[in-house]
């Protein structure tokens, strides 16, 4: 619209002023500082990691459980450099359009690996003691996530 052509056109104009007072001949301001840009310069993806996925089911309860392994064999400092994970509703992510709403990505990162995401069930996890487990094994450099769901009367008590 007509206020954002204009917000635009102030915006360019004070771009200008200021590369006039620097004497820099590059109208656009820099949108990252020199260090940010020096930091994300020197770090290099190496690709994804190898990863197995296994389904199984808990002998006791009887709870679906997904088992995420992921390999990080290049990795320079397993002991000071760990994968994270997070869980990402379908909403946040930008991938799948329209998002579906009966799943929900569970995402894995490990500088300088690529960060690999997994599409689950949106449904509830089981977080009880040795039901949502996550391992580190800095010899073998394998990270390990272990996942429950919960089932039937104590699923919908959670909702």
């Amino acid at each position: 619209g007509k206020k954002h052509q204009a917000g635009l056109a102030r915006r360019a104009a004070m771009e200008a002023k200021l590369a006039r007072q620097k004497g820099e001949t590059d109208v656009m301001m820099p949108l990252k500082s020199a260090l940010q840009s020096t930091r994300s310069a020197s770090k290099v993806k190496i690709g994804r990691p190898g990863y197995e996925v296994s389904k199984s089911r808990d002998p006791q309860s009887n709870e679906r459980c997904l088992t995420f392994e992921l390999h990080y064999p290049e990795l320079d400092d397993p002991k000071s450099r760990q994968p994270r994970h997070r869980f990402m509703s379908a909403y946040e992510q930008r991938v799948e359009t329209p998002p579906d709403r009966n799943y929900q990505y569970l995402l894995v990162a490990c500088d300088p690996y690529e960060t690999v995401a997994f599409k689950i069930p949106n449904e509830p996890i089981n977080r009880g003691e040795g039901k949502f487990v996550t391992n580190w094994d800095t010899t073998g450099k394998v990270f390990t996530l272990t996942l429950h769901y919960l089932e039937g009367q104590s699923a919908s008590q959670e909702q």
